[in-house]
């Protein structure tokens, strides 16, 4: 689906993939840094893994106002990768973008990030991003994204989750495997594989939260997903697990990611 607005530019409908569990206090944030986006054709897909808070009260008080924001609620709590999956089948774009529902987007990153990809032909990019507190304060960090990245670059260099968006017409809707921590790190490597690169759009256009209770922010319990994403779904030798695990150890150590 596509759009011609009033400057006769064609747009293509970008479906922004959230899955969503107890973020009542920042998804509004999360909205509206959609709504404000320079470019226009798009629709936010927002699955609710059963939260307990106000995250399903607050999004419906944004469809009322915006119908471009789709709702759906999962019948029981099965995890961020179920959830993705879901708002993945919903989507009817030609690009599909992930945004973690406590993330934020500048408002011309998806006129910036899609024109990337048109006029040179990507089908799978990212961008740089900043790092953000709770309280939404720049913590003088930003990741950079540079160049292009292969099966290999990814293994060692996972992409912001809320900075991708891939081309679903060409390369096809692909799922994850139901794993509990890691599984947007599982859903770009499914991608490399059939697009042989990942290109860097190496401007910073969003922000990464950083949340005291959010399952990413414990790093030492993600040292044995990372090996079962090595050894069990990559199907890796033991040596280079590994020396990847040891890796992403002394990245995060270092504050490289």
């Amino acid at each position: 689906m596509s759009s011609v607005y009033d400057n006769g530019i064609m747009e293509d409908l970008v479906s922004v993939i959230m899955p969503a569990y107890n973020c009542g206090d920042y998804i509004g944030i999360t909205l509206d840094s959609v709504i404000a986006q320079t470019y226009q054709n798009w629709e936010v897909i927002v699955v609710d893994d059963c939260s307990t808070d106000n995250t399903e009260e607050i999004v419906n008080d944004y469809i009322t106002k915006e119908p471009r924001i789709k709702y759906y609620k999962l019948n029981e709590n099965s995890g961020a990768a179920v959830a993705r999956n879901k708002a993945i089948d919903l989507a009817d774009g030609k690009y599909l973008a992930f945004l973690d529902s406590d993330d934020i987007w500048l408002p011309e990153k998806l006129t910036k990030q899609i024109s990337f990809m048109k006029e040179n032909g990507h089908n799978f990019t990212c961008t740089s991003y900043t790092k953000i507190d709770e309280q939404g304060n720049y913590l003088n960090r930003t990741i950079k994204a540079e160049g292009r990245r292969d099966y290999n670059g990814i293994l060692k260099t996972c992409p912001g989750n809320s900075t991708v968006i891939y081309d679903a017409e060409n390369l096809g809707k692909i799922k994850i495997p139901d794993i509990k921590k890691r599984n947007d790190y599982v859903m770009w490597l499914q991608v490399i594989k059939k697009e042989k690169y990942l290109y860097c759009l190496e401007e910073a256009l969003g922000s990464h939260r950083i949340r005291t209770n959010a399952i990413s922010s414990k790093k030492s319990s993600l040292v044995s997903y990372h090996w079962k994403v090595y050894r069990d779904i990559e199907k890796l030798s033991f040596l280079k697990s590994g020396y990847l695990v040891f890796y992403w150890v002394m990245a995060t150590v270092f504050k490289l990611r």
